[in-house]
C-alpha cells in the first residue's frame, strides 16, 4: 500500500524516435492547467538540473511529455499536448509540437485501446493541441498490437525497429499561417553584436531558421560538444532564434522568446554534402549519401540527431526554391526523399509537391513502451 502522503498516477514510458518521453491520459491529470502543471513538474522531478527526484533524464531530449485523449472532432481520432518540461526552472512549454513524442502518440493510443487495431497497419488520425492541426501515423499491428520489432534503422537509435510512418503535410503554417512567414525564401536579419545575417524562415511540423554554417564561421559539421562547450556561439544562435522570433510573428519581443517561448523557432545551420562521422557511434556518413548537412538547435543546446519536426520543416525548406537549404541541396526536386545529415547519421524526409503545393512530408520513426505503472506525486499539489 502506498503512503497516505502521495497521489499515485498512471503513467507510459515510452522510447520514441531519438527521443523519450512520458505519455499521460488526459483523465488522470487535473483540469486546472495551473494544478496540472504542477504535477506534471512533480512527475518530471523539475526543477533540478538532474531532475533527480523524478522521472525526468535531465536532458531536454529526455524531459518530454504527451497528454493523450480521444478526440471528438470528425477529423481526428485522437487529440494529442505535447509538452517540453523545463529541468532548471518550473516551466512547461506547450508552444510546439514534438515529431519524436508524435511517433509514440498512436502505438500508445492503439495499446491503451483509445483506437481499434487494425492489420497490418493503423491509420492514426491525430490532433495535435499546441499547432491546432492534424498529422496522420500509419502504426504496423500484429495480433492486435502495434508492432515493435522490424528492421527500420533510426540513426540514434540502438538496433532496428518497426516504422511508423507520420505525414506531417497538414502541419505547414501552424505556427505563422504559412510557409513563408515573411513571404519570402530568403531574408537578411540584423543580429546585435554580428551584423547582417542571410537567413531563411519555415513553418512546417515546427517553425525553423535556417543559416548557412560558413556565414557563421562554421564547418557544418561540428558535433553537440563543440557547440555546446562554446558560450559565444551559442549566444549568437540564441540572438538569431530570438531576432527571427519576432520577425516571424511567434514572440512579441526578443525577451519574450528567451524566457516563455525557448522551443521555437529552431535554428538550424546548415552546409552542403560532405564526409563526417557520426558523432554517436563514429560510423562514417558519406557525402554522397546526404543532400546536405544540417545541425538542429533546440533548448539551447545542440540536438544529439534530429527532431522529427525539424526533418519535416527542413524537408520543406529542401523543396522550396531559393531557400539556404534548397541551395545547399543545389538542386529543386518535387517527390521523392531528402536526406539530411545530422549529427548521429541520417534521416529522410520523403516529400511531394503538386502544383507548387507540398502535399506530402513525412518521415519514419521508431517506438517502444518501456514502462507502463504508476508515478507517485505529494497529495498536497492537489489540495
Amino acid at each position: 500500500m502506498y503512503s497516505p502522503e502521495m497521489e499515485r498516477i498512471p503513467c507510459v514510458i515510452m522510447r520514441s524516435g531519438t527521443s523519450k518521453g512520458i505519455y499521460l491520459l488526459s483523465n488522470d491529470l487535473p483540469e486546472d492547467p495551473e494544478t496540472r502543471d504542477k504535477v506534471i513538474l512533480s512527475i518530471f522531478g523539475s526543477p533540478d538540473s538532474r531532475q533527480i527526484d523524478g522521472l525526468g533524464g535531465a536532458d531536454p531530449l529526455t524531459s518530454k511529455l504527451a497528454i493523450i485523449s480521444v478526440s471528438d472532432r470528425e477529423d481526428a481520432d485522437i487529440d494529442y499536448t505535447f509538452g517540453q518540461v523545463e529541468i532548471k526552472k518550473p516551466y512547461v512549454d506547450y508552444s510546439s509540437n514534438c515529431g519524436n513524442i508524435s511517433a509514440g502518440v498512436g502505438p500508445f493510443a492503439i495499446q491503451q485501446g483509445l483506437v481499434r487495431a487494425v492489420e497490418p497497419v493503423t491509420t492514426v488520425r491525430i490532433y495535435n493541441t499546441n499547432t491546432k492541426k492534424v498529422f496522420v501515423a500509419e502504426v504496423p499491428v500484429k495480433n492486435g498490437k502495434p508492432q515493435v520489432k522490424g528492421g527500420y534503422k533510426v540513426d540514434g537509435v540502438p538496433g532496428t525497429g518497426a516504422r511508423i510512418g507520420i505525414n506531417m503535410a497538414g502541419t505547414i503554417g501552424a505556427k505563422t499561417g504559412r510557409l513563408l512567414p515573411t513571404g519570402n525564401a530568403m531574408d537578411t536579419l540584423d543580429i546585435k553584436g554580428f551584423g547582417l545575417l542571410p537567413v531563411s524562415m519555415l513553418d512546417a511540423g515546427s517553425p525553423m531558421v535556417f543559416v548557412r554554417a560558413k556565414d557563421l564561421g562554421l564547418k557544418g559539421t561540428e558535433s553537440p560538444g563543440e557547440i555546446d562547450s562554446d558560450p559565444k556561439m551559442l549566444e549568437l544562435l540564441e540572438e538569431i532564434r530570438t531576432t527571427a522570433a519576432v520577425v516571424m510573428g511567434i514572440a512579441p519581443d526578443q525577451e519574450t522568446a528567451r524566457t516563455k517561448i525557448r522551443a521555437v523557432p529552431m535554428v538550424a545551420f546548415v552546409s552542403p554534402p560532405q564526409d563526417y562521422a557520426s558523432h554517436i557511434d563514429g560510423i562514417p556518413v558519406s557525402a554522397n549519401d546526404i543532400d546536405f548537412v544540417s545541425r538542429d538547435m533546440f533548448m539551447g543546446i545542440m540536438h544529439k540527431t534530429y527532431s522529427g519536426t525539424a526533418t519535416v520543416c527542413t524537408g520543406c525548406a529542401a523543396v522550396t526554391p531559393g531557400t539556404i537549404v534548397n541551395e545547399a541541396m543545389g538542386k529543386t526536386i518535387t517527390d521523392g526523399m531528402v536526406r539530411i545529415g545530422h549529427p548521429g547519421g541520417i534521416i529522410e524526409c520523403d516529400m511531394s509537391v503538386r502544383d507548387g503545393k507540398i502535399v506530402k512530408a513525412a518521415y519514419g520513426r521508431t517506438a517502444r513502451r518501456i514502462m507502463e505503472g504508476y508515478v507517485y506525486v505529494p497529495r498536497e499539489i492537489l489540495d
